[in-house]
């Protein structure tokens, strides 16, 4: 047996920025010269007047940099429950089907007789995602969560517009508990944004939706389970309620991974509903990075989404525009590197396989929960009520925090010390004081999981005995605690090399001359 904790620092290096390295006139390759007639095709404001600043650096100088920022990020990769973003294994056949000789030379103005392939599989992926939903048709330009959930607002817009009801229909009902870019990409959109409290039974009761639904009702956007990992039973009824009145009703997906497989949205009477591609279905997630937010609708709704299509003809797979829909909400088809790693994912794992995935992640789940509550200073949210949760679950360091003055944020600090990743804590505002929000899913060995109730339990220990460890962690990671005071600050935001360049510049003269 291993001891507990296991040893573990990340590997450091002092590595300055790839603009701040090499000389002049070092290379790695020589391109060839300029094409002198290619000046008379540009217009002249488009012409370069200083040369393009690159860094001049040796192929073995960048061969090494870009080493040592992978082995630092790798560093941070450990065992990963963080609740909210289902932070699954992404097989490493879905990126050899995505690979650059295999997808990402193929060129998106490409005849679609040139890419049948490609159109095969964003086709019948649409199909599975059709069973699993009970909806007519998904499309997957949506860049993430938000921008499905935008899609389904602008869906929204168009539907009540075509029916002539729109400068009445102003409202979309959704709950506390509902990821925000619900009511984000409503106001978004034009809406009225209605949020009903959580109740005594995690969720806003059907008195308090019946409060708000009427004939300026446009929309109810929910997810269900929601973080708490409790599911709405009562959910049939929402979704009549709103229909009698004619609203539309929207299914937040992002909570899937409990009962893929068990629920249909279509069954439960929902118009719309979309998956997170990225976090559901195996393909992998980085902030800001490659995402997916399918967005599936009733053939009803169809005639307003974004085009192009994918259509099956006798003669093979095409895209067709969709000139009554709401316009295009991001280029071409979407991410189908993604597309094509998720269809992968769902093949391998087939209906049963999928069915078997979710029972594993509500046991993962529960079990995470009975060790979390044996914990001294570990409480969880609603803790009245005594059901299974089906998804993460929102858990309190509220009471460890008044014994110890060590916060959530610095325990999860302190946890990537023993190489577990920081669990996630919550939206804002906070519900629950000092919340911490771990997801066990199915991925993740019985050992892995008490690995990092252990860690947590561990570090919890610490911050009794020691605090102060605990508060100026992490101590054994590339990067230790930073000054936050300039984040929030536009004055030294920097995206690119001319603006960290611009603005230190500005910066230094402001020093000086104080």
């Amino acid at each position: 047996m291993n001891s507990f904790p296991r040893r573990y620092h990340a590997a450091v290096w002092d590595e300055p920025l790839i603009m701040e390295q090499g000389a002049p006139g070092r290379r790695g390759t020589v391109p060839p010269g300029p094409i002198e007639a290619a000046g008379d095709l540009l217009p002249e404001g488009m012409r370069r007047t200083t040369p393009p600043a690159l860094p001049e650096v040796a192929e073995p100088d960048v061969l090494r940099h870009y080493l040592r920022l992978s082995q630092q990020t790798m560093g941070m990769i450990g065992i990963s429950l963080f609740g909210t973003c289902t932070m699954k294994y992404n097989p490493r056949v879905g990126e050899l089907l995505a690979a650059r000789d295999q997808l990402a030379e193929i060129h998106p103005h490409q005849d679609d007789a040139a890419i049948q392939g490609l159109l095969e599989i964003v086709h019948e992926f649409d199909l599975m995602l059709r069973e699993l939903s009970g909806m007519g048709r998904f499309i997957f330009q949506a860049g993430g969560g938000a921008a499905a959930a935008y899609v389904h607002a602008c869906v929204t817009r168009a539907y009540h517009e075509s029916r002539g009801e729109l400068a009445q229909r102003r409202d979309v009902i959704t709950t506390a508990q509902a990821h925000p870019c619900n009511p984000a990409t409503a106001a978004a959109a034009g809406f009225n944004v209605i949020t009903l409290p959580v109740e005594r039974d995690g969720y806003p009761s059907l008195d308090a939706l019946r409060a708000v639904v009427g004939d300026g009702t446009a929309s109810l956007m929910i997810n269900n389970p929601d973080d708490m990992g409790i599911y709405n039973p009562h959910i049939k009824e929402w979704v009549d309620l709103v229909h009698e009145a004619g609203g539309l009703c929207f299914y937040d997906h992002a909570n899937f991974n409990g009962v893929m497989g068990r629920i249909r949205a279509a069954e439960l009477g929902f118009d719309a509903c979309m998956f997170m591609l990225h976090k559901t279905f195996g393909a992998p997630k980085g902030g800001g990075g490659p995402a997916v937010g399918a967005y599936g609708c009733t053939p009803e709704l169809e005639p307003f989404l974004p085009g192009p299509l994918v259509v099956r003809t006798d003669s093979g797979y095409e895209r067709r525009e969709n000139e009554a829909g709401v316009g295009r909400v991001r280029e071409f088809l979407g991410n189908l590197p993604q597309v094509v790693k998720a269809y992968s994912w769902t093949l391998a794992m087939g209906a049963d396989g999928i069915r078997e995935a979710a029972d594993i992640s509500v046991l993962a789940n529960n079990y995470m929960e009975t060790r979390l509550l044996a914990i001294p200073g570990v409480t969880k949210s609603f803790d009245h009520l005594t059901a299974r949760r089906l998804e993460m679950t929102r858990y309190s360091l509220g009471e460890y925090t008044e014994e110890t003055g060590v916060t959530a944020v610095d325990v999860q600090n302190r946890m990537t010390d023993y190489g577990v990743d920081a669990f996630w804590l919550s939206h804002e505002p906070w519900i629950v004081p000092e919340p911490f929000t771990p997801e066990a899913g199915e991925g993740w060995s019985k050992e892995d999981i008490d690995y990092w109730i252990d860690v947590l339990a561990h570090v919890m220990e610490e911050g009794r005995t020691d605090p102060e460890l605990v508060r100026s962690a992490p101590h054994n990671q590339v990067v230790a605690q930073i000054d936050t005071a300039s984040l929030d600050d536009p004055a030294r935001w920097a995206t690119t090399w001319r603006a960290y360049r611009r603005k230190n510049e500005r910066q230094n003269e402001r020093e000086v001359t104080a």
